[in-house]
């Protein structure tokens, strides 16, 4: 699955406009909130856990445009809770962002 981390800067591009400070501090804000949803799946006890976070990592990804890495968290909440394999995938996905 290829990513496109443009697609994000896009995004804030379009909601804050040709201010490159302001879009770094956005996307870093993103990647922080993106690696919090990754220790939520990580840590998750139960398959209630583990939808939930994928869930939430689907919004973050939604609002920011990343498509992509939406398509995979929706997986991973329609996957067996702790499944290493769809968590190893979006590790991937967010580092490659």
């Amino acid at each position: 699955m290829a990513y496109d981390p443009g697609a994000i800067d896009a995004t804030l591009a379009a909601a804050v406009g040709d201010e490159p400070g302001l879009i770094a501090e956005l996307r870093e804000a993103f990647l922080d909130s993106a690696k919090r949803a990754l220790k939520a799946l990580a840590t998750a006890n139960d398959p209630e856990a583990w939808r939930g976070a994928a869930l939430r990592l689907k919004g973050l990804a939604a609002s920011f445009g990343a498509v992509r890495l939406m398509a995979l968290a929706q997986e991973a909440a329609d996957s067996p809770a702790g499944d290493s394999g769809m968590l190893r995938k979006l590790q991937r996905a967010v580092e490659r962002l």
